[in-house]
């Protein structure tokens, strides 16, 4: 017997007046450090805005470091992007543990932030947003 598909009973929601959803490229460029590295340095950034949540800054795979990168088997599942996969930074100690999140496929609604990683600023030394 073949199990069921684990995503079908999931619910997949589309953003609406009741929960906005909007992703714009950032005119800012966006530094990450993390155990007193650079691990991310970007002018692509894109800026995702959802409902009453803070901005969050996803940054191209190309311009983060992902060699200071290690993935976990942290999961968990938004209705609106979809399944989303962890990476912790080992050389931030304790607070770099899934300090890093990605949709790796996300729903159609945000489809524009697959290939970018976002970081925790609590679980980061600084997210900096530059001018130019």
């Amino acid at each position: 017997m073949t199990p069921p598909d684990a995503s079908a009973a999931r619910p997949i929601k589309q953003p609406g007046p009741d929960h906005p959803i909007t992703i714009e490229r950032s005119p800012q460029r966006v530094v990450v450090k993390a155990g007193g590295r650079t691990v991310a340095d970007t002018r692509h950034a894109l800026t995702l805005k959802e409902a009453s949540y803070p901005e969050v800054h996803y940054i191209p795979r190309n311009d983060v470091d992902m060699s200071l990168l290690v993935r976990t088997q942290h999961a968990t599942y938004c209705p609106y992007k979809g399944d989303c996969s962890y990476y912790s930074i080992p050389s931030a100690g304790e607070r770099g543990t899934n300090a890093v999140w990605t949709y790796e496929k996300p729903h159609e609604a945000a489809a524009p932030i697959k290939e970018h990683l976002a970081f925790y600023p609590d679980r980061v030394d600084a997210i900096e947003l530059l001018d130019g």
